[in-house]
Formats: C-alpha cells, structure tokens, sequence
C-alpha cells in the first residue's frame, strides 16, 4: 500500500525556530549553583532572551536585580527582568525600572502579580501603586525606550469573567505599549492556536509566543495549573500514572509529552517558544535540539 509523505514543519531544516528561556533567583548557595548550570547549557542554543522572574510582592526583588546584572556582566545572552506592581509605591517601581535600565536592560516582562494573599484571593493594588499591568506598560514606557513583554491567557485569566474581558485587558497593554506577550502555559494546543484567531480577530498583532512548561513533577504541575486556570487534560494524567515513585521513567515521558507538544505547534506553522525551565536544563535542551537547534562551531570547541 502506498502513502503519500505529508510535508511536515516540523522535519525541515528551512525552519527557523527561536526560543526564549525562564528562570527564577535562586534562594540558596546550591541553588545558585544549579541555576548557573542550567544558563551554561543553553546559553549556546542562542535564545532570543532569557528572562528572569520576579517574586510575590517583590519578595525576590534584589535577587532577581543581582541574577539579571550578572547575566548582563557574565554572559551575551539579553536579559528580560521580570517587574510586578505588588506591595510597592509607583516610586519604587520606577526606581526598579531605573536600576534596570542603568545596568544595561532593555527589556521587561510587566505583570500585575499575584494577589498579597496568594493565588485565589482578590488583588488589592498597593496604596500610591501601579493598579495593573497596563498602567505598569506605561510606566515603564515613559521611563525608557524599553521593549515590554506581557502575559496572555489561552484559557483566560482566572479573574476574567470571560474572553472578551481578558482579550479587553490585552488589547489596552498593548495600546500602552506592550510589544509581545508570553502565554500562561498549557496543555492542549488547540486551546492556543484558538486563541490566537480570537487575539488576532481583535486586531492585536503582537507577537503571541506559547510559554511551555516540561512537566517536571506531574503533581506539582497539576497543583499549580488549577490555581492559575490551566486545564490539565486527562490523557496527561494518565500518562504519569504510577510513576510517582519512578523518576527515571518520568523524566522520559516527560520528554515525549513536551516533545510531543512543540513538534505539533511547529506543524501548526508556530516558530517561537518560551521554556519554563525550571532553572532545569538537560530536558529543555533536549526538545531544543529535537526543533532543530544546535550550538555554534565556535560554542562547541570551546
């Protein structure tokens, strides 16, 4: 029997595919330490930036200004620092964005942060603060020429009342400013790819780059999708089970599921990627390297 071979995105070397990285400060020695390591190994897959987050109410503030400065000092990578309007007056916001600026950061990822309260409570916005994101956009715009990166939601942000609402809320940072969002990360593709029509049907044409998450801990993931609105299909829960004791074959599956998710977004004619690493590096750079990303010559001699 004979088949037709199906052009495939995904298997041509004509595909440029670029990624982006995410990692957070880290608290401890070690975990400084693993972190280094994970910015080591990828750095040669030359990302478009790596961005690093910022803390509930600023709780990460100097670690996150110390991380990005020594990204900045250390490496040739191009740093996004990550800045909340939680727990701080629009003065020492602005001074944050200052700080960045004269360290040589010239891009932001502007969110309004979880609630005090944690995930699932209401947000207050801080007496003489930024309300939300979109006033934070215009903040940092007015202070520098800076390129902003915001967040996106492809099952609508939990507080939403519905997609108009949340696809109303994207479309105002983007008219103050914003030039790309990084969605929150998901599951199912068809929740982004219908997304995307939806954003682009309002006339928003900012880049919409699909965050992914390598389900490193398959409980852990779960727990925090249901608190941010993310759906965790069952097909995915299935493929963890009784594994909770098997680390080793959970890493492997682990690999298939987001190898399995990129490739199929490649096809969809999608050609950028944000990694939640994790502050991981062996299974993000291996789906890199199954998109077709490999290090320079000169990355590899030395």
């Amino acid at each position: 029997m004979m088949f037709e071979q199906l052009a495939r995105a995904s298997r041509s070397r004509s595909t440029q595919i670029n990624v982006s990285f995410e990692f957070f400060p880290p608290k401890t020695a070690e975990m400084d330490v693993a972190l280094w390591e994970a910015i080591t190994r990828l750095a040669p897959l030359d990302p478009s930036f790596v961005s690093v987050t910022y803390g509930a109410g600023g709780s990460t503030r100097e670690r996150t200004h110390a991380t990005v400065e020594r990204i900045v000092r250390e490496t040739s990578l191009k740093p996004a620092a990550h800045l909340t309007c939680v727990a701080a007056t629009r003065a020492e916001v602005d001074d944050v964005i200052r700080s960045y600026q004269a360290a040589g950061v010239r891009h932001i990822v502007a969110l309004r942060g979880d609630p005090m309260g944690g995930l699932g409570t209401s947000f207050a916005a801080h007496q003489g603060g930024y309300a939300n994101s979109t006033e934070l956009v215009e903040g940092i715009r007015r202070i520098g020429d800076f390129e902003v990166t915001v967040s996106a939601y492809p099952e609508k942000h939990p507080e939403s009342a519905d997609f108009e609402q949340d696809l109303d809320v994207l479309k105002a940072k983007v008219d103050a400013g914003a030039t790309r969002a990084i969605t929150q990360f998901f599951f199912d593709n068809a929740h982004y790819l219908r997304y995307v029509d939806k954003v682009r049907a309002r006339g928003i044409h900012i880049p919409i780059i699909p965050g992914i998450v390598p389900v490193q801990n398959f409980k852990q993931t779960a727990s925090f999708a249901k608190k941010t609105g993310a759906s965790v299909p069952q097909w995915l829960a299935d493929r963890f089970e009784g594994l909770e004791e098997d680390a080793a074959t959970r890493r492997l599956i682990a690999a298939v599921v987001a190898a399995e998710q990129v490739i199929d977004l490649v096809d969809h004619g999608v050609t950028d990627f944000h990694f939640y690493t994790m502050n991981k590096a062996d299974l993000v750079y291996a789906i890199c390297h199954l998109l077709g990303l490999r290090p320079s010559l000169s990355e590899r001699a030395a």
